[in-house]
């Protein structure tokens, strides 16, 4: 068996949505010292829905794989629907990573929540704070490669 699946291989060798957009509604950065990876969302969301987001990520090619997929999970879905993305829905959308490797799903979704917060930030948009909880990079490891 392979260690990733052409999903994967496929969105880190062409992976979609990538750029910087210098008038973002919101930006999202996350990222991990210890496991080296650096995620930079940007959205534009127009009446409630995202017409158009973009990403930055400096890590490795499954940090690369889950920024692209998540980009395409909630492009032209309503905001609402974009917080209920899980890192767990990523890992099935790229038909699983490595288990060492499930840490960069967790990113994806904590980079679209950090872009969604900066946008009810910078329009006054009141939220509950639990839904911008980020999970520790750590607790990722459990199955991983030190197991």
């Amino acid at each position: 068996m392979a260690l990733y699946s052409e999903k994967v291989m496929d969105h880190f060798q062409h992976p979609r949505n990538v750029g910087k957009m210098d008038d973002a509604d919101g930006i999202g950065e996350v990222g991990n010292a210890k496991c080296g990876d650096i995620m930079k969302m940007y959205l534009k969301i127009r009446d409630g829905i995202i017409t158009d987001v973009k990403f930055n990520t400096f890590g490795c090619g499954s940090a690369i794989a889950t920024s692209s997929i998540a980009t395409e999970m909630i492009k032209g879905k309503p905001v609402s629907e974009a917080l209920q993305l899980t890192n767990r829905a990523v890992v099935e959308a790229l038909d699983g990573l490595p288990a060492h490797k499930i840490h960069c799903s967790v990113l994806a979704e904590e980079a679209v929540k950090a872009a969604v917060k900066d946008y009810y930030d910078k329009n006054g948009i009141a939220y509950d704070k639990e839904q911008f909880r980020q999970v520790d990079c750590e607790s990722c490891h459990v199955h991983g490669a030190e197991s």
